[in-house]
């Protein structure tokens, strides 16, 4: 019952409510666009000049006599374009824009990243020609000089033994015996007496100096092959293509 009371108090309130205007109609007057529309006109019979139409553009041109002189600075801007006008209408319509005098003069950009001027064609053509590097190609191979390989020169008699002559000289491998090497714990001597040696080619000098090959005195060479601690003669061989 209190649900049917509410339901109808509400009904009877829309009902009294009073009824909202149209708000496209502005406020006070009609359209906006009419309203404009009369004001213009309102002006138009006031100062006497027509009423142009909506968004015209006009079709009148600048002409320098138009442009008023203005105070102060904007006087000097006015004669300025009317210069400017009077120029373009005397240059086929083009405009001429002149640089101010206070601007300093333009400069020529030079490189200076120290890039060779060999790919600049102008600076290489006013310093070289065809003939004169003509010439410096004579004069580089008149220069060239090929030194052709002498022989080696002898040593004397107190230097040490030539252990690249003997490599050279010598064929058989490494291993092969060709040398008798008679006696008792070869091996172990063998051992003791390469490990007082830097190298197997100190080894081999000293083992010639004692009368190497064919006699091992030192204890250098117990296999007889010629080659003292495992000297290697093949590098010395390789060296000239043997």
């Amino acid at each position: 019952m209190r649900f049917i009371l509410g339901m109808t108090a509400v009904v009877a309130l829309t009902a009294c409510s009073p009824s909202i205007p149209d708000s496209g109609g502005g406020v006070g007057f009609g359209d906006y666009t009419e309203f404009e529309a009369q004001r213009q006109a309102r002006e138009a019979q006031l100062t006497g000049a027509a009423v142009p139409a909506p968004n015209a553009v006009s079709s009148e041109t600048l002409d320098g006599a138009a442009v008023t002189a203005l105070p102060g600075d904007a006087s000097d801007l006015a004669a300025e374009t009317r210069a400017a006008l009077a120029e373009r209408d005397g240059n086929s319509g083009q405009p001429v824009v002149h640089a101010s005098p206070d601007n300093p003069a333009p400069q020529t950009v030079t490189s200076t990243t120290g890039i060779s001027e060999e790919t600049n064609f102008d600076a290489v053509s006013g310093e070289r020609s065809i003939e004169s590097d003509a010439a410096l190609i004579a004069r580089n191979r008149a220069q060239y000089q090929v030194v052709q390989p002498q022989a080696l020169p002898q040593r004397s008699g107190n230097a040490a033994p030539n252990i690249v002559q003997y490599a050279l000289e010598s064929t058989h491998p490494i291993g092969t015996q060709v040398f008798r090497r008679p006696g008792f714990n070869k091996d172990t001597r063998f051992q003791r007496a390469c490990a007082k040696y830097a190298s197997p080619d100190q080894a081999q000098i000293a083992f010639m100096a004692k009368g190497g090959p064919q006699r091992d005195r030192l204890g250098v060479d117990p296999d007889g092959d010629g080659y003292a601690c495992g000297w290697d003669p093949r590098p010395f061989r390789k060296a000239i293509g043997g």
